[in-house]
């Protein structure tokens, strides 16, 4: 199959950009090659399954099809479904929203995100535990990747820091995409864990403990108990090391130490 340039695809898909909503698509090809480039590939040549989210005309599509033995894609236009796959029929379309559409199982999954849904789409790939590569909003990728202490530390890092090793690949410029945002981009991989921390609970503990960012854990967790269910008093029984920090300053690590405690309490409770 030879690979077609975004302009010749938007072209034969009738996409004529003006700018509104979140269509930005990526047209430099270099960066596209990279991308599927940055993605780890199946060492014993058993077929690989990849997942994209956001296929537009199919830049990175077509790549993916060359590259992995199956690919499936969600797209949530519907014509942009329907031409990928007409043009594309190798590939499995699902036209839907990715913020909860089923999604097939996957051995990795490489996307240009739409950057109003970067996050819950994040949210919802990350608990499968397998690679990821997509291309962000850069303030986005910043966040993924801070530490803590970093002003740009929340409860994102901290859930990207449970399931998995992120980093920032490379910087790309708005001179890549067409129309232009007003932004920069990054493409970003996620290296699973080879052991997830956490479940529901722990995200209820790290999401309740960023709502009071500025408070220490221990103010933190007694005043969102509405949305923990922790009984207050139980509280104490975290360390006084733990409760004395703010959550800006708590490693994934200590998170899961201290969900570990109150989640023991929770099942005893």
């Amino acid at each position: 199959m030879s690979v077609r340039t975004t302009h010749e695809l938007m072209q034969t898909a009738g996409v004529r950009p003006d700018g509104r909503g979140d269509k930005h698509f990526l047209v430099d090809e270099r960066v596209l090659d990279r991308t599927v480039g940055y993605a780890p590939k199946s060492d014993d040549g058993d077929g690989w399954h990849v997942l994209e989210v956001g296929g537009g005309v199919g830049s990175l599509t077509q790549r993916l099809a060359e590259a992995y033995d199956r690919v499936t894609v969600v797209e949530l236009d519907r014509e942009l479904a329907r031409f990928l796959g007409e043009e594309f029929s190798e590939v499995e379309v699902l036209q839907g929203d990715a913020t909860d559409v089923p999604l097939p199982e996957f051995d990795v999954s490489v996307s240009n995100l739409p950057y109003s849904a970067s996050s819950p789409v994040l949210f919802r790939l990350l608990p499968r535990a397998k690679p990821l590569v997509v291309t962000v909003q850069k303030e986005f990728a910043d966040r993924v990747v801070a530490s803590p202490g970093d002003d740009d530390y929340g409860r994102l890092s901290v859930t990207a820091g449970r399931y998995a090793e992120p980093e920032i690949l490379e910087t790309v410029p708005p001179s890549a995409f067409e129309p232009r945002p007003e932004v920069e981009s990054a493409v970003v991989r996620f290296e699973p864990h080879e052991e997830v921390r956490g479940d529901d609970f722990f995200d209820d503990v790290v999401r309740a403990a960023f709502t009071q960012r500025r408070k220490t854990l221990r103010n933190a967790l007694r005043n969102t108990t509405h949305m923990t269910g922790i009984d207050e008093e139980r509280v104490y029984d975290v360390s006084d090391d733990l409760l004395s920090k703010r959550p800006g300053k708590m490693t994934p690590e200590e998170f899961e130490r201290v969900a570990g405690v109150l989640r023991t309490q929770s099942v005893e409770g």
